[in-house]
């Protein structure tokens, strides 16, 4: 019975394989944030963002879209690098394919790092974001693809958006490095 219970027990909570560290610089937010990912609830996009990562795409990318009270985007490494024109930024996405839905019933509390996506369910590709706030109206609607597990002081000091539609306005804050981690 207690091999049933733990066999459960790992059912019920996603696997954490893979992980992000992901030093922040700019206005609001510096230090580093750990993510861990979770490759057997989102393989494809797991793998996606751990290709990106490593092969330094996601260096130097602006969080473009910053909502208070909702989450932080980023991850556009087409049109959202510094130094570029960020009038484009979450616009882009990469070189590698857009990923099918890998949808879950993981919820999107606070630190959940969930893959952004158009209107079709079939379209994320690098852009990312973390929550600040549990925001249910999501769960079931976006891939979830990870948990922030350190530097959350971080996140909340991120450089909030102005502009329309949580657009940051001036100079954002941006990833400076994002390394893979085991």
């Amino acid at each position: 019975m207690h091999k049933l219970a733990a066999v459960f027990a790992l059912m019920a909570s996603p696997a954490l394989a893979t992980g992000l560290e992901i030093e922040i610089e700019g206005e609001g937010a510096n230090g580093t944030v750990t993510v861990d990912l979770f490759d057997d609830l989102a393989p494809k996009h797991v793998e996606q963002i751990a290709a990106l990562a490593a092969a330094g795409q996601y260096d130097g990318v602006v969080f473009h879209r910053v909502i208070d009270g909702f989450m932080a985007q980023t991850g556009d490494v087409e049109h959202g690098r510094l130094g570029a024109d960020l009038r484009r930024a979450g616009t882009g996405g990469s070189d590698r394919p857009d990923l099918p839905a890998e949808f879950s019933d993981y919820n999107f509390d606070r630190g959940v790092v969930g893959m952004a996506r158009a209107q079709d369910p079939n379209s994320a590709n690098s852009q990312f974001f973390i929550m600040f706030e549990p925001g249910p109206f999501l769960n079931g609607q976006y891939t979830v693809v990870g948990q922030v597990t350190g530097g959350m002081d971080v996140v909340d000091a991120i450089k909030r958006g102005d502009g329309p539609n949580g657009a940051v306005i001036g100079q954002p804050d941006s990833m400076k490095k994002v390394t893979v981690t085991e």
